[in-house]
C-alpha cells in the first residue's frame, strides 16, 4: 500500500493564534492505494463547501472557521492530481461526520462510506445543537454507507476495533469516543509501523505525546463545548498518551487538524508512505 498525506482545508479560526503556535489548522486526510482501489481517510471540505458555504456549513460554522475555501486543496483535485479520477476512490473511511470531516463525501459519489452505527444515527438524527455540526446537505447524494455496531476484536488496549468489509486486513477502525458519539480512530499497518489517524479524539499534539497532556487553554474549551462525552474524550486521551509512549516508533499517532503533526509527515515522507 501506499499512503499519501494530504491536506484537504486550512482553517484561520477566530482567535486562532491562541490555539497552537501555527495560527492556523489542517484538515490532515489519508489517500491510500490498495488492490481494492484508492481509500480514503477523511474528505475535509469539498467542492459544493467551497462554491455554497453558508448553504452547506451554515453561517455560523463558516464565521468561525474561517477556511480558506481553496479548490487545490480539496481531495478530489488532490486525486485528480496524483492521475486518478473520483471514480477511483472506492471506499471513505471519516472518523466521524462533521462538517470539516464529511464535505468532500459528495465528491466521490460512487464510494462506500464506512462508519459505526452511532455516528451515523447521531448525523441522521441530530438535535438542535448537533445541526451546527452535522450537515445533511454533505450526503444528500445518498452514498452507499456500511455500518457498524461498536463490537470487535481487541488491538493494543484498544477493544471493538474493526476490519472493514471489502478493505484490506491492513486498515482497522477504533472506536474513540467523546468528541462525538461515533467518532473513531483508523489504524494503517505500514511498513514504518501503524499509522494511527485519530481524527478529532484531540487538537494539540501536546495532548497526547507529553506527559501533562495539556494543549493551549483555548483548544481546551473548544473541545469542551463541542464535545459528546467529557468523560470519554479524556478517558480516550490518556490511553493515546499511553500508547503513543509505550508503542513510540511502532504506532505513529496523528489527529486531524494539528499542522505540525501534518507537517511532520510531509517533510519526513515526500508525501507518502510505502508498504
Amino acid at each position: 500500500m501506499k499512503v499519501h498525506h494530504l491536506n484537504c482545508g486550512t482553517m484561520c479560526p477566530v482567535a486562532a493564534h491562541w490555539l497552537n503556535d501555527e495560527s492556523h489548522l489542517v484538515c490532515h486526510c489519508l489517500l491510500i492505494e490498495t488492490s481494492e482501489g484508492l481509500v480514503l481517510i477523511e474528505t475535509g471540505f469539498g467542492l459544493e463547501d467551497l462554491r455554497s458555504p453558508v448553504q452547506r456549513l451554515g453561517w455560523l460554522s463558516t464565521k468561525l472557521l474561517g477556511a480558506k475555501f481553496d479548490e487545490a486543496e480539496t481531495a478530489i483535485r488532490q486525486v485528480e492530481a496524483l492521475g486518478f479520477s473520483a471514480d477511483d476512490v472506492r471506499h471513505i473511511i471519516p472518523t466521524h461526520l462533521d462538517l470539516d470531516h464529511a464535505g468532500g463525501l459528495s465528491d466521490f459519489p460512487k464510494a462506500t462510506v464506512h462508519t459505526f452505527a452511532t455516528e451515523y444515527h447521531a448525523a441522521m438524527h441530530p438535535g438542535w445543537f448537533d445541526k451546527t455540526r452535522y450537515r445533511s446537505r454533505q450526503w444528500a447524494h445518498q452514498p452507499k454507507w456500511e455500518i457498524y455496531k461498536l463490537s470487535g476484536e481487541t488491538w493494543f488496549d484498544f477493544s471493538c476495533v474493526r476490519q472493514l468489509k471489502g478493505l484490506p486486513p491492513e486498515i482497522l477502525m477504533v472506536p474513540l469516543v467523546g468528541h462525538s458519539q461515533g467518532h473513531c480512530g483508523i489504524a494503517i499497518d505500514s511498513d514504518k509501523g501503524w499509522l494511527f489517524h485519530c481524527g478529532d479524539a484531540y487538537f494539540h499534539h501536546n495532548e497526547v505525546h507529553t506527559p501533562e497532556g495539556v494543549g493551549t487553554r483555548l483548544m481546551e474549551l473548544f473541545q469542551t463545548v463541542v464535545q459528546d462525552n467529557g468523560t470519554m474524550r479524556h478517558y480516550n486521551q490518556q490511553r493515546l498518551r499511553e500508547l503513543a509512549a509505550e508503542q513510540q516508533g511502532k504506532v505513529h499517532v496523528f489527529c486531524s487538524h494539528d499542522p505540525s503533526e501534518f507537517q511532520a509527515f510531509t517533510n519526513t515522507t515526500a508525501n507518502d508512505t510505502t508498504n
